[in-house]
């Protein structure tokens, strides 16, 4: 398998034919997000709330296992790029081993931990039994998603979208399959309730998994992993630290942000956080074309990086940003246009579906500012500069959002809260500008230095 198209092809066509199966994969996952939330709903809207409430330690796993993953793609395909293919086979290897690991401490740490974490946020003892019921249970599969994300990071960085595309599929349609199947216990299944969504989760998961074992077994891929390949290597390690535990940060601070938000929007009601948990299950679905070409074009700069196309490095940043713009677009539209059928998806309380609609009027005009910090973000994790791309985070998820959240609810209330959002993209948006032109400024620097190869 060539990976020679990712300097070669294009840069359009090569963007597109990278991204379109990652949001077709990313679109089927934000439909399952939906529709799991939906039949979750319709047992109670206190099993609603408990799923709010779960999802940033959900967020936060899976942030760590994207997180480190991409530092392994970010790895793999600056070698592969440079030329170096033992190396890449390498990362892969010792990076599927500490996925593993991650995977074995996450569950340990979240199941133990829930219980005190979720009487932070709830005093309801219904919502606090039934969030702990689901949590049990779907955190049981914690090295399935750690491995798994691990394995379609590897095989984005040989430019296998359509292998990352079709095992996710996989996973997510057995997932909506199984839902309602499980949950009010259709047929022969037992009617298991909130029990039957972590299962039907975890079995979606274990599926995506198999796929990707399948696809590397059967198919020739230039990247080997195996366990001889496993052995102490500091200098790879520490290249997918680097990337990696950003990039974790980078995905692990929205957890941190709906933890915080959820305290403050408890303070006035618990349909509040209803609303939040409802707007990042849509958030989810209308960045997931936006996300999609970020995966897209992470190898794709990684690559050319590693080969030295600067010129090219730029041109697919350029790209992705225009499109991101007119895909953020489209979302703030539709936030506009149909606010009560989104938010109406997950509750049938009138006063919730107006409230959320007010949230998603508000915060939909931040979208389209928003296309800059996740394009900049993006591309410097494909560059490998972790670091970099952090900073842009911490203050999209921290720095401005936090402070400023607290400070409007003082006055405007739970308004307060969606006005934040709008405010600090613009900031973000501003701040990740300069961020990446400096970093640009300093490879070109760097190119100028490097003689020809």
């Amino acid at each position: 398998m060539e990976q020679t198209f990712m300097k070669e092809r294009n840069i359009l066509p090569l963007v597109i034919s990278m991204s379109l199966p990652m949001v077709t994969s990313m679109a089927v996952n934000s439909l399952y997000n939906i529709i799991d939330s939906y039949f979750v709903a319709r047992i109670s809207e206190d099993a609603m709330t408990a799923l709010a409430l779960v999802y940033p330690v959900q967020n936060a796993i899976n942030a760590i296992a994207i997180g480190f993953g991409v530092g392994i793609n970010a790895c793999a395909a600056f070698y592969l790029g440079a030329g170096q293919q033992a190396q890449a086979s390498k990362t892969a290897s010792l990076g599927m081993m500490l996925s593993f690991l991650h995977g074995l401490l996450l569950m340990f740490a979240s199941i133990g931990g829930m219980p005190l974490f979720l009487r932070n946020f709830s005093s309801d003892e219904e919502i606090i039994r039934l969030a702990l019921a689901y949590s049990s249970r779907a955190f049981l599969f914690s090295p399935v998603i750690t491995v798994g994300l691990s394995f379609e990071k590897i095989f984005q960085s040989i430019g296998s979208m359509k292998i990352s595309m079709f095992s996710m599929i996989c996973g997510c349609v057995a997932n909506i399959i199984l839902d309602p199947l499980l949950i009010f216990g259709i047929g022969f299944f037992p009617a298991m309730g909130i029990h039957g969504a972590a299962y039907a989760t975890g079995i979606g998961q274990c599926i995506t998994l198999a796929a990707y074992i399948l696809f590397y077994v059967f198919f020739h891929t230039p990247i080997i992993i195996h366990w001889k390949q496993m052995g102490f290597d500091r200098a790879i390690i520490k290249k997918m630290y680097g990337v990696g535990i950003s990039a974790t940060l980078n995905l692990a601070l929205p957890s941190l942000l709906i933890s915080v938000l959820n305290g403050l929007l408890s303070s006035f009601s618990e349909k509040y956080v209803l609303v939040l948990g409802a707007y990042y299950k849509l958030q989810t679905f209308i960045y997931l074309t936006a996300n999609g070409i970020i995966q897209g074009i992470r190898p794709l700069m990684g690559y050319n990086f590693g080969a030295r196309e600067y010129g090219r490095v730029r041109k697919i940043h350029h790209t992705a940003l225009a499109m991101n713009m007119g895909i953020m677009l489209l979302g703030t539209i539709l936030s506009w246009l149909i606010p009560e059928q989104l938010i109406g998806m997950f509750t049938d309380n009138a006063g919730t579906i107006h409230s959320g609609t007010t949230a998603l009027h508000i915060i939909s005009l931040g979208f389209i500012i928003s296309a800059i910090s996740i394009t900049c973000s993006g591309s410097l994790e494909g560059l490998g500069k972790g670091t970099q791309s952090l900073l842009i985070s911490l203050m999209r998820y921290v720095v401005v959002i936090i402070p400023a959240a607290y400070i409007f609810c003082r006055f405007f209330g739970a308004i307060g809260v969606w006005a934040a959002f709008c405010l600090t993209e613009y900031i973000t948006a501003g701040f990740a500008f300069i961020v990446y032109v400096r970093e640009l400024s300093k490879t070109n620097k760097l190119s100028s230095r490097l003689p020809c190869r």
